[in-house]
């Protein structure tokens, strides 16, 4: 197994991309802390991360608030004995959509920064000493596609995945000597049900048909096909195994050819 024995932190691991990354990670012999604000979901994901022999570790957590993150780092610390070997930051939000940016609202954009980059940067924060005393460690980040090129309507979004990048970016050049890599899997849209909302969401806007809009994602990909939550989980198992051992702030986007 690619991962056996490894020690990981997955944020956001409740639901949709954060499950499948979760479980295909313990596939491969992680033992995993699970933290998210929904704790229900969690319990359901812990459960079957323990069917499949690992240990699961469910921990509460609002990644945009310090004392819930280090006080998440430090159970971590407790039930793996001392090591974290992967962090991966898979909380965010999507925020305003199909909203031209002189009607967003200062409150809403605000919202999606604090959520998208200091649910990014505090994890990273806390996990990093104990990565540079054990002289290893992995962190990827999940950004976005949008955080590659401009996406119109969704200012505030793809905003904080450029800042993702840059977080990604700097980090890896600190943390290298201390053979910690540090890179980022940028999806583009994802077969689940925050994209299903989005779709609605646009199409109420539009005056279209949810069927017209998942249609017009389809055609402005290379491959005519929408990305799944596994094929993000098979990228993000690539970048925090040996198989990327020198690869580090990098981005990696998986979305179908949305961004060529």
């Amino acid at each position: 197994m690619k991962l056996e024995n490894r020690k990981a932190i997955v944020t956001g691991a409740a639901k949709g991309m954060g499950a499948a990354i979760t479980t295909t990670l313990a596939r491969e012999g992680a033992d995993i802390v699970l933290c998210a604000r929904d704790t229900t979901a969690l319990d359901e994901v812990a459960a079957e991360v323990r069917a499949l022999g690992r240990q699961a570790h469910v921990v509460a957590c609002d990644v945009i608030e310090e004392d819930q993150v280090r006080a998440m780092v430090t159970r971590a610390l407790e039930v793996f004995d001392g090591r974290i070997d992967i962090l991966v930051n898979v909380a965010g939000v999507t925020g305003p959509i199909e909203t031209p940016v002189q009607d967003i609202e200062v409150e809403d954009f605000m919202y999606v920064i604090t959520a998208n980059e200091r649910g990014t940067f505090l994890p990273i924060k806390h996990v990093t000493p104990t990565m540079i005393a054990q002289k290893e460690g992995k962190i990827v980040n999940i950004g976005g596609t949008s955080g590659l090129r401009g996406y119109p309507m969704r200012t505030s979004y793809s905003a904080s995945k450029w800042a993702v990048r840059g977080i990604t970016r700097t980090v890896a050049l600190e943390l290298g000597r201390y053979n910690i890599n540090v890179n980022a899997v940028c999806p583009g849209i994802v077969e689940t049900p925050r994209m299903h909302k989005l779709c609605e969401g646009k199409a109420r806007v539009r005056g279209w048909s949810v069927d017209q809009v998942y249609d017009e994602y389809v055609q402005d990909m290379a491959l005519k096909r929408v990305t799944t939550p596994q094929d993000i989980a098979n990228a993000v198992l690539f970048m925090a195994s040996d198989d990327a051992r020198n690869i580090t702030g990098q981005e990696l986007a998986v979305d179908g050819g949305w961004d060529v």
